[in-house]
This record gives structure tokens, sequence and C-alpha cells, in this order.
């Protein structure tokens, strides 16, 4: 029953269409139109689901039992040929082509009837899902084991303290382990960015046909029961042509390349030795062709630049879509190549930022010398709220002795007692004790802050999260 005497190496051209046209395409129009190079890989899902289409249409009466699986059988030796290597011929438009031309090869003439009432139209669509599902399960584990690499590295930091930065200035105090988790929230609202985008794909279109929906009385339940959709698309006309979850993703997989984008920033910055805040490891750093000091955070580097390629795929489809009359339209054939560039890029970048933070090595003693007294000047401020003054009027006094010190060259706490008396009078001989930054970040306890209780509380949450 196999046809491999009729082989791809024969190069005999096998279309789905072309029966009111006199001539060939020409080569320039195929070269153009072909989408192989790109569709591929949706293989695995198309024969899954022209299986499924076999069984509706035996079930709808269009075909016989045996008929039925006799194309499943086939459809079957389809997929162990392409897992084996099997490539596309020239003339094969895209997987679709390839797909009914191998099972043309495998049971012969039977392969014509697998197409009735459907449309290349609710097929590619229906394949698109499906990878889509399918490709956001791996992509939400791999941002999982990211976030699980901040969880224990979090843990790891929780005692060491360091400043934050508001406009890259230095601010106040904070837990190096709150600093980590503040990247941590991001990617987790990620996660749910993209499971609803996997709900979105997960609306079942096959069975539309090309734009009126098929003729034949195949149950469109049974097939999404068979192929996991959880919905029934409404719309035939909508159901070919929509790309929300597309966009959907594209904009997840954007955000999310976002977040990275900062994340790295802040670790490249620490990095340099003018903050010496961590220590890049070896294994996901590169050197320098001339420089032999030198050790590059590439992989964090490439997460940066990474966001600018995402954001790039999200404008090129939401560029496609905005112009598009209703239903159906080729330009919708390039919506799978930014959808695999996005999904591919954050499938590489998130194991080598985890592997990068993993490696790195913190130098809390850098990080400590850079808590300089004057990062306590909104604690000094609290000082004279919890004495009685306003805190406009405390704010003034505090911002007068910071203008001083800077005035001197010297940090807020060599300032002498008679200049804190000056500036306002509820200062007292204690008043240094609140320049300490043990005591300001201790101070901060408040659910989602950066004292002891409140760091180990929102640890406890990152890892419920991850559970």
């Amino acid at each position: 029953m196999s046809g491999h005497g009729v082989a791809a190496g024969s190069g005999k051209a096998h279309k789905l269409w072309g029966g009111r046209f006199a001539s060939g395409p020409a080569p320039a129009f195929d070269a153009l139109n072909n989408s192989i190079g790109v569709d591929f890989r949706l293989w695995p899902f198309d024969v899954r689901l022209s299986k499924a289409w076999a069984v509706g249409l035996w079930n709808a009466g269009v075909l016989t039992l045996d008929e039925s699986r006799t194309i499943e059988r086939g459809l079957d030796a389809v997929a162990v040929r392409l897992e084996a290597g099997e490539t596309p011929i020239p003339s094969d438009e895209d997987v679709h082509t390839l797909i009914d031309r191998l099972l043309h090869e495998e049971v012969g003439d039977v392969a014509a009837k697998l197409h009735t009432g459907r449309s290349r139209n609710d097929q590619v669509a229906t394949a698109t899902r499906l990878w889509t599902m399918d490709a956001l399960q791996h992509l939400d584990l791999a941002i999982r084991e990211l976030q699980q690499v901040i969880v224990d590295r979090a843990a790891e930091a929780e005692p060491m303290l360091m400043p934050a930065y508001t406009h890259l200035q230095r601010a106040q105090p904070v837990s190096a382990a709150h600093w980590l988790l503040a990247h941590f929230w991001p990617l987790d609202r990620d996660r749910a960015r993209l499971r609803a985008a996997a709900r979105s794909a997960a609306v079942l279109p096959l069975g539309s046909g090309a734009v009126a929906g098929s003729a034949y009385p195949v149950s469109r339940t049974l097939l999404q029961g068979t192929l996991g959709f959880d919905a029934i698309s409404p719309n035939s006309m909508d159901a070919v042509s929509d790309r929300d979850f597309v966009a959907e993703v594209l904009f997840g997989c954007a955000l999310a390349a976002g977040h990275l984008s900062r994340f790295a920033e802040d670790l490249i910055i620490y990095g340099t030795s003018e903050f010496g805040f961590v220590r890049f490891g070896e294994r996901f750093s590169s050197g320098s062709s001339m420089m032999p000091q030198k050790r590059n955070p590439d992989a964090l580097e490439i997460a940066r630049g990474s966001a600018a390629r995402a954001l790039g795929d999200l404008t090129a489809l939401l560029a496609t879509i905005k112009g598009l009359p209703s239903s159906y339209n080729k330009d919708l054939q390039d919506d799978k190549r930014v959808l695999f560039d996005a999904v591919d890029m954050m499938t590489l970048v998130l194991p080598a930022f985890a592997g990068s933070l993993g490696e790195i090595r913190f130098r809390p003693d850098r990080m400590r010398a850079a808590l300089s007294s004057g990062l306590m000047a909104t604690d000094l401020a609290d000082y004279l709220v919890r004495r009685g003054a306003t805190f406009r009027e405390a704010h003034g006094a505090v911002g007068r002795l910071v203008r001083e010190a800077e005035e001197q060259g010297i940090e807020l706490d060599a300032l002498p007692a008679a200049s804190f008396s000056a500036a306002h009078h509820l200062f007292g001989a204690d008043a240094s004790d609140a320049l300490s930054a043990e005591r300001s970040v201790e101070l901060r306890n408040v659910d989602g802050g950066t004292g002891p209780d409140a760091v180990r509380t929102q640890l406890d949450q990152a890892r419920a999260a991850l559970r």
C-alpha cells in the first residue's frame, strides 16, 4: 500500500489547488508564496488534526470505517517518515501539501477524500493553535525555572543589605532578597498572561471550512474533545482569520522580554567594577579578543537586546491585522513567522538567564560599603515625626542637614550635634540612631516591605506561587 516508489526524490508536483488554472505558477511566485520553510514544524499537529478529521468524516457518513482507518494508518506512517527526517521537495507549497503528498504515497487515492469539507484556512488555524497550546506549556516551565533560581538566590541574599535606587540614584537601604524578588513578581504576572493566551488559543476553528463552514455534518464537538480544545469557534468567518491569540502570545513574550531586560540591566550595572555588588560566573560569560582581563555578561546582554526583537514581532503582527478585510487573507501567512520567532527566542533566553543568575556571586561587602548615612535621610525625618513634627517640616529640616553635609564634603552622620540642634529643636542626642541601615530596614516590616519579617513572608509567597 505504501507508494515509496513515487518518492520525494521524484520531484513530481503535488498541489491542493489549480484545476481552474491553465498553467502552473511562476517560479518567482512559488518563491514568494510557499511557506514550507516556516510552517514545516506544524507537521505533528497537522497530522493529529487530520486524523481527527478522518474520524469526523466517518462519523458524518462521508468515509467508510475502513477508509477512515486506512487514512489514519497512513497519517501515522507519514508521521514516522517525517520523524525520521523526511524533507520537503520544492513543489511542497506548505506543510499541508507536504502531508497530503506523503499520505497519497502511503495509501493511494483514498487520501484524496481526507480534504472533504475542510480548507487550508481552518486547517492552518487549527494546527497553529495546537502548536501554541503546546509551546506555551514549555514556555511556562522555562519561566518557572528562572523564578525558582530567583527564589533560591533571594533566600541566600536575605541577610545582605544594599542600596535601592530610584532614577539610578541611591535611595534607601533594602534587603538584597527584596531586590531580587522585585524581579520575581513581574515574571509571575507574565506566566498568568501566557496562561490566558493559551486559553485564548484553545478555541477550535476546524469545521469552519474556507469561510462559510463545512457542508458536511462533521461533529465539531467530537473534534473539540479529541483535540483537547476548550471551546468551539462561534463564527466561521472569524475563526479562519482570528489571530488574537497570536497577538496575545506576542504581547506576553514582549512584556516578559522587557522584564528580563530590566533584570539584566540591574545585574549588568551591579557587575561593573564601579558597583561591584555581584561578580559574573564563567559558564554564561565571554572574554574579549583583545583585552585578557575582561569577563563580559553576554547572556544578560543578549537577553536585554532580545526585548527589542520581541517588540518588533508584536508590532509586525498588529500592523498586519489592523488593515485586513474580514475573513482569511494571505497576509496572515506571516503570523507564524513572528510567533515562532518570539517563542523560540524566549525559549533560548530564559535558560541562559537562569544559568547566568545561578552562577553569579554576591559581594555583600561592596553592597554594605555603598550604604552611606545619607540614604537614611528619610529615617531621620521619620525620627522628627515620631517626636511631634509634621513630615513636611521634618523634610525641610533634614534637607538643610543634607545640604550642609554636601557643602562640607562629609557624610550626614559626621555632622556635629550642633548642626542637628540648629536644624530642628526636636533633634535629641539619639538622633544618630536613625542613621543606621540595619534599623532602617528593620522598621519596614509592612506587608510588601523590605523588613526581615516581610521579606520572609514574601519568600513564602513566592514559593507558594511556584507550587
